[in-house]
């Protein structure tokens, strides 16, 4: 598994580790009983896929629960994938997904692939390069995507791949910055939104780590003022995290990705902690999971996931 995606579900995992057991269960209890048939997991709506699966897996990981037949199920559904034309994200569910269960319980769903895979499709990633130094979404796409050059990144470092022409990237990523703090999505985005910011600020963790150059060349004393400024911005009166200004709820996929963000910076004190604290609790299930927003009445493996990582950094060491 690659150093960021390791350090986070280590990150994760003691933060969780210091909750009450019976917490910890109910939790469990939850993202074992939405383990499908077939072994995979599935949104709220249609069978399993690989996107809900690697939340599915996500979460049991860091509660330490990846192992045994639960495991043994998901790699059934996993090795179903193998032979299917994957979109980008699902090629980061699908290699996200394996290498946790890999490491979580000695299962390794490639053991029987062609020896070459990797370069396929390491060659097939690099394909979606643009002139703009980022990564499209699609092989039809003709510009940069913040997230899915975030995900390019993740992906090649699950596969062991280099990450080629990084000082590209960076530019890239400084042309998606709004001046005003934030980042942008796509070129075309009139504003900067929570996620995007956070998938930049990663990505530039990420590449400070392999250039082995400091965090701060990458990311100066102006920009991550203006960053964190612009991120705790976006913490409503209910205590969570909006995805932009022209959205007034908060979710929790906002709340982890910009909680985590701040962890980064390591400027989470920075948020109402106590506020924050309060919207987590209030998005909980009485049955484990949770729920997105206050305007959800369902409940997914994805968001649960969301909720369990903002309990997890709440519970964090942060000094």
């Amino acid at each position: 598994m690659s150093i960021y995606l390791q350090q986070l579900t280590v990150r994760l995992a003691e933060g969780l580790g210091r909750l009450p057991e019976l917490t910890r269960q109910l939790h469990t209890d939850y993202f074992l009983s939405a383990q499908r048939e077939d072994g995979g997991f599935a949104g709220r709506m249609g069978g399993s896929d690989l996107y809900y699966t690697a939340f599915g897996l996500r979460a049991l990981s860091i509660l330490g629960e990846l192992y045994g037949d639960p495991a043994e199920r998901v790699a059934g559904f996993l090795r179903q994938q193998l032979t299917q034309q994957q979109t980008i994200v699902d090629f980061f569910s699908l290699f996200y997904a394996a290498n946790l269960l890999k490491v979580s319980s000695g299962i390794d769903v490639f053991s029987e692939s062609n020896s070459d895979w990797r370069d396929h499709v390491a060659t097939f990633l690099e394909s979606l390069r643009r002139e703009d130094g980022g990564y499209a979404k699609a092989p039809e796409g003709h510009a940069g995507s913040t997230y899915h050059t975030f995900l390019v990144v993740l992906v090649m470092q699950l596969l062991e791949r280099p990450i080629e022409q990084p000082e590209n990237i960076v530019a890239f990523l400084e042309s998606q910055r709004d001046p005003e703090g934030g980042w942008r999505e796509i070129r075309a985005s009139k504003r900067a939104g929570t996620n995007p910011s956070a998938a930049a600020v990663a990505t530039l963790k990420i590449i400070s780590d392999q250039t082995a150059r400091p965090f701060a060349d990458y990311l100066n004393a102006e920009t991550k003022e203006l960053t964190l400024d612009y991120l705790c911005e976006m913490q409503t009166d209910e205590g969570g995290i909006r995805a932009n200004t022209r959205i007034p709820i908060a979710d929790l996929l906002s709340s982890f990705t910009t909680g985590l963000t701040l962890c980064d910076l390591d400027s989470f004190d920075e948020l109402d902690i106590d506020l924050y604290a309060k919207f987590v609790e209030s998005m909980k299930l009485p049955t484990g999971g949770f729920q997105a927003a206050a305007w959800d009445d369902a409940h997914d493996v994805e968001y649960s996931f969301y909720g369990l990582g903002c309990v997890a950094l709440l519970n964090s060491d942060h000094s």
